[in-house]
């Protein structure tokens, strides 16, 4: 009979042994700090879903406060700088590479600025609602040939303006290449100076050469 219970006893132990070790209830303080950590997570969350947008909008907005901002050219001066660089190609064409290598320094410092002061005083001192028709010729005379180019109205195909640049020969001093241009308002006649430039006392090479 003993036997018996002391049998029934160790049943039972192990029976509650087993149910103990199945069943484990965590610590009260370790809950804490899981639920602390839950919090902090969300927190964490929520702090990175509030600042997103802002660092968006940092990205997105551009920084205006290095940005110069130029002037823009209106549509008379973008036609105006349109012929007078059509202009200078013309000129440069006309002298050659072989005179423009020799006089290069004084065609752009005088000649050259000059040329553009008064072409864009041609183009802009009539109607401005004729700018658009007006027009540069292409193809400078060649040889001994005065013309470098003309200002025209591409309608009526009548120039407004020549420019040309003529070779002289002065006694003692040699060649010079005189600039000049003549307006249609006294129908080409009067001779207005634009500048000179001395060659040499030997003979030019021919235009264009």
């Amino acid at each position: 009979m003993l036997d018996m219970k002391l049998w029934f006893r160790k049943i039972a132990v192990v029976v509650i042994t087993i149910m103990t070790l199945g069943i484990y209830v965590p610590p009260i303080h370790l809950n804490t700090e899981l639920d602390e950590n839950k919090g902090a997570t969300e927190s964490s969350s929520n702090i990175n879903e509030e600042v997103q947008p802002v660092v968006d909008r940092v990205h997105k907005t551009p920084d205006t406060s290095l940005t110069t901002t130029l002037p823009r050219l209106t549509e008379q001066e973008e036609m105006v700088h349109l012929l007078t660089e059509k202009a200078r190609e013309q000129t440069i064409s006309k002298l050659g590479p072989r005179i423009i290598k020799q006089v290069d320094h004084e065609f752009n410092e005088t000649i050259l600025p000059n040329i553009e002061r008064v072409l864009q005083t041609v183009l802009t001192e009539n109607d401005q609602d004729e700018l658009p028709y007006y027009g540069i010729t292409e193809h400078p005379a060649g040889g001994m040939g005065e013309k470098i180019f003309h200002v025209y109205d591409m309608r009526t195909h009548k120039d407004l303006a020549r420019f040309h640049v003529r070779r002289d020969n002065r006694p003692q001093e040699g060649y010079w290449f005189n600039f000049h241009y003549h307006l249609s308002k006294d129908n080409f006649e009067e001779h207005h100076e634009i500048g000179e430039i001395y060659w040499d006392k030997n003979v030019p090479p021919k235009w264009m050469a």
